[in-house]
């Protein structure tokens, strides 16, 4: 026959379990940094033009590392070099899956991040 504490003690091992495991899932959860998916429609007002928005923005924040001759692999100079990257460049930016750029810091803002982003998924036009 169990007694009322046997049935206590064999209700909190069947529960323990369960109780960790959501708290550990909850744990990771919060540690995880809210990432905007690249696949997701930004939040684009406008169509960015390369010529007035883009390149001033690569010329002012990687040009001076990543020009011609710079041994870095990447030339960000024009329209044709900077699609071509464009997807190592936000991922830079970003610091996903390359390093994080601007190489020492501070890292660039996202109202910066996002033109880059909106530039992409407009299709990278040459305007």
């Amino acid at each position: 026959m169990w007694s009322a504490s046997k049935d206590h003690s064999r209700a909190q091992r069947v529960f323990a379990p369960f109780f960790l495991a959501f708290c550990f899932i909850g744990w990771c959860a919060s540690c995880a940094k809210d990432k905007v998916d690249i696949s997701a429609s930004p939040n684009c007002p406008d169509t960015l033009s390369f010529n007035n928005v883009v390149l001033p923005l690569i010329q002012e924040n990687c040009s001076a590392c990543h020009s011609s001759g710079n041994g870095t692999g990447y030339t960000f100079t024009n329209h044709g070099n900077i699609a071509a990257s464009a997807d190592a460049i936000l991922g830079s930016m970003r610091g996903e899956g390359y390093q994080l750029m601007p190489q020492g810091g501070p890292a660039l803002h996202d109202t910066i991040i996002q033109k880059v982003e909106c530039w992409i998924f407009q299709g990278k036009l040459n305007n």
